[in-house]
């Protein structure tokens, strides 16, 4: 066994039982710590795989900008932090269903799309050039990343507009 396959393997049973929590846990800011953990996950993958460029961007992007202000919303909109009885619902078994529904389409759609894919016999990736990816994203993909920023800027101005009003 590879020295790769077995860190792939902790790191994504570090993801999935840390995603498991992040929808599982009652308190906001111990989840939003918990998707810190996704995504480093995420990013140790494309370290793993060689996309160094992609890794530091995961980790500038979502973790150093993303999960700041999903924390900087909670503290601005004084959501409590602990335990709250009245945040629970009767109908778990409805988002249960749905998600299970939702594999099952995503789980399909990619059997379907990828199922006659050859991958090469020596599974190396081509790694991709930080020039390229940089040319992509403020040429081919500039109007996107420009609208992602003025979202990030939306959210931001409505938690504080949401944490002044009282």
């Amino acid at each position: 066994m590879v020295a790769q396959n077995i860190f792939f393997g902790i790191i994504a049973a570090a993801m999935v039982v840390s995603a498991i929590k992040v929808v599982t846990t009652k308190n906001v800011v111990h989840a939003a710590l918990y998707l810190v953990i996704v995504l480093a996950g995420v990013a140790a993958q494309f370290i793993l795989v060689g996309a160094e460029f992609t890794g530091v961007t995961q980790v500038l992007v979502y973790i150093g900008a993303v999960i700041v202000l999903f924390l900087f919303g909670i503290m601005l909109t004084r959501a409590r932090i602990g335990h709250e009885m009245d945040v629970d619902n009767e109908r778990r078994w409805i988002a249960g269903l749905t998600a299970l529904l939702l594999f099952a389409v995503m789980t399909y759609a990619l059997l379907d799309a990828f199922d006659d894919t050859d991958i090469e016999a020596n599974g190396a990736l081509a790694p991709q050039a930080t020039q390229a990816v940089s040319d992509s994203i403020f040429r081919d993909y500039l109007i996107p990343f420009e609208a992602v920023s003025f979202l990030l800027l939306a959210a931001l101005i409505g938690a504080i507009v949401v944490a002044r009003r009282e």
